[in-house]
């Protein structure tokens, strides 16, 4: 495993007494794709909000590279957060705005790129995510699946260290998935840069993950490459990969925490 460019260090987070958290932590290898996966509701959603400072633990720390954001003032997270793309589940695209427009719009916004420069940018990202020729489309003549790669070439636009994907398959056919997927892994070669991903999809986290982490009741109950996972003897895990991997179970003993 190359070194960390994310490390969670014992990081707590409960609303009320809701505990999302517990005591979590995990270091996130540069270059590499990792996956956190697990049902509804186990704090994947909590995990990237405190990954890019929306929300603050209740006591533990988070580094990316050698800033700890916990601590940081709004201006050091602002500069932290210039080093990541985030591809959001329906894409977040702005409707008012064309497709060249929403890939644009994080350059205007940070830098002072010349419009022939921005332009060129633009559709080279747009190229690169299999969408050539359509910058001039509004997102209501998109695809959902043709909306994650907007989404996608607008999260590499300013050329991150970081992308963050929250559920990019989500309510998609699964073709479109198997598309998507192939051009996570595609765009992870190519660019040399570090993806986390937040995922309930098993067949898609196997094929696109280095890593994959599984969240349970606030914890992580398994971590390592996608062999290890597939191999891990943990019950609760093995259930919830078994209907996708068709994994013989592991035993009764923590049946009774699924329900």
């Amino acid at each position: 495993m190359s070194a960390p460019i994310i490390r969670f260090e014992g990081v707590h987070k409960a609303f009320g007494s809701q505990v999302v958290l517990d005591d979590l932590t995990v270091d996130l290898a540069a270059g590499e794709t990792t996956v956190i996966m697990g049902p509804s509701g186990v704090g994947k959603s909590v995990f990237l909000k405190l990954l890019v400072g929306l929300l603050q633990p209740d006591r533990g720390r988070i580094w990316i590279n050698d800033v700890d954001i916990t601590v940081s003032k709004e201006s050091e997270l602002r500069n932290v957060r210039k080093r990541l793309g985030m591809l959001f589940q329906d894409g977040a695209l702005f409707d008012s705005m064309t497709v060249g427009e929403n890939v644009a719009f994080p350059i205007r916004r940070h830098t002072k790129m010349k419009e022939p420069e921005i332009r060129e940018v633009v559709a080279n990202r747009l190229q690169q995510v299999g969408l050539p020729d359509t910058g001039d489309k509004m997102p209501s003549e998109l695809s959902g699946g043709m909306r994650r790669r907007v989404g996608l070439a607008r999260a590499i636009v300013l050329d991150p260290e970081i992308v963050l994907f929250d559920e990019p398959t989500t309510g998609l056919d699964p073709v479109t998935s198997d598309s998507i997927d192939r051009l996570i892994s595609r765009m992870k070669q190519e660019l040399g840069i570090t993806f986390v991903v937040i995922s309930h999809d098993i067949v898609g986290t196997f094929r696109i993950a280095d890593r994959i982490g599984m969240l349970y009741k606030g914890r992580l109950i398994a971590y390592g490459t996608p062999d290890q996972v597939r191999h891990s003897q943990d019950p609760v895990l093995r259930r919830f990969l078994g209907r996708n991997l068709q994994l013989p179970p592991a035993g009764p003993q923590r049946a009774a925490e699924q329900t």
